[in-house]
């Protein structure tokens, strides 16, 4: 098996593998190195986690401040599993509120509330001066 990788390493279409995977490896570590200054700055600063962070930042900008359950785990990319210990987490604090939707009785949402707007609002202007920072 590594004469046949060995192999197809060493082929024309080497230098657009290894450059394909020196892409790879750039955009993995910039987004560590990001993520890392995030979760040091949104920590130190507000007490939020880079995933808390996103999930306020997603509830604030919608029109109702409120998301299905379901979307809000699709929009951050979390399980629903890790996205309810996320949300208990934030409702701990007293950030977010879950309701049952009305239309389907299925269905919840986490709501923000106004300590959580007042905790997303404090927090913004340090997760865009890291992002400056970081990316700018």
């Amino acid at each position: 098996m590594a004469t046949a990788m060995t192999a197809s390493a060493q082929g024309p279409g080497a230098s657009n593998e290894q450059a394909l995977v020196a892409s790879w490896r750039d955009l993995a570590d910039r987004h560590a190195r990001v993520t890392c200054a995030l979760e040091r700055e949104l920590q130190d600063e507000h007490g939020l986690g880079v995933s808390e962070f996103e999930v306020l930042e997603r509830l604030a900008v919608g029109d109702k401040e409120q998301r299905r359950m379901q979307d809000l785990a699709e929009s951050v990319y979390l399980s629903q599993s890790a996205l309810s210990r996320l949300i208990g987490r934030l409702e701990t604090e007293g950030l977010v509120s879950r309701a049952i939707c009305s239309e389907d009785r299925r269905g919840i949402f986490a709501c923000l509330t106004s300590e959580g707007r007042a905790r997303y609002e404090a927090a913004r202007p340090t997760q865009r001066k890291v992002l400056a920072d970081s990316l700018g």
